[in-house]
């Protein structure tokens, strides 16, 4: 009887699943209508009060996305405001919703992986990913393919080729 032989285990294929780079952490979002007149008008006066006694301890080590879901328009210095509340407790504050959020978090994981072990290599990024935004599988790849031998998606027994490096 012959013996089963792992292939992909026996390779240098490298997996890289960008879920294992997943930041932990609760998030949360905050709706700043919930401080306006009517959810519409932002009066300084009342903003500030209202500011000074939300209670911000709720966020402690959270990473926080500001929005506005009203067409208000809000001054620039609101969300710098609501920041200077958040800065001492929250891990991250971003201006835009829950995506975008979880993209500029990824952006900076991206932005600083050190590429070094993945020289020469073929590479599999892992897909199928929950929590992961789209736009991070794009910057992953922009930052593997000058050095990759080849790119590939998907799972080791069924990948998508994307590069090979001639």
């Amino acid at each position: 009887m012959e013996q089963i032989v792992n292939r992909v285990a026996q390779s240098k294929l490298v997996t890289i699943d960008l879920e294992d780079f997943y930041p932990p952490g609760k998030r949360m979002a905050i709706d700043i209508k919930d401080w306006l007149i009517e959810g519409l008008l932002l009066r300084e006066k009342d903003f500030r009060e209202s500011l000074k006694n939300h209670p911000w301890e709720q966020y402690q080590d959270c990473y926080v996305a500001l929005y506005c879901s009203t067409d208000a328009i809000i001054p620039g210095w609101a969300y710098l405001l609501v920041t200077t509340y958040l800065t001492p407790v929250a891990r991250k504050v971003v201006v835009g919703n829950l995506e975008q959020l979880e993209t500029i978090l990824f952006t900076e994981i991206i932005q600083q992986l050190d590429v070094s072990p993945y020289v020469g290599l073929p590479l599999i990024i892992k897909g199928c990913s929950q929590n992961i935004p789209q736009n991070a599988y794009i910057q992953l790849i922009q930052k593997l393919q000058p050095v990759a031998k080849s790119l590939m998606y998907g799972e080791a027994c069924s990948t998508v080729p994307l590069f090979k490096n001639k």
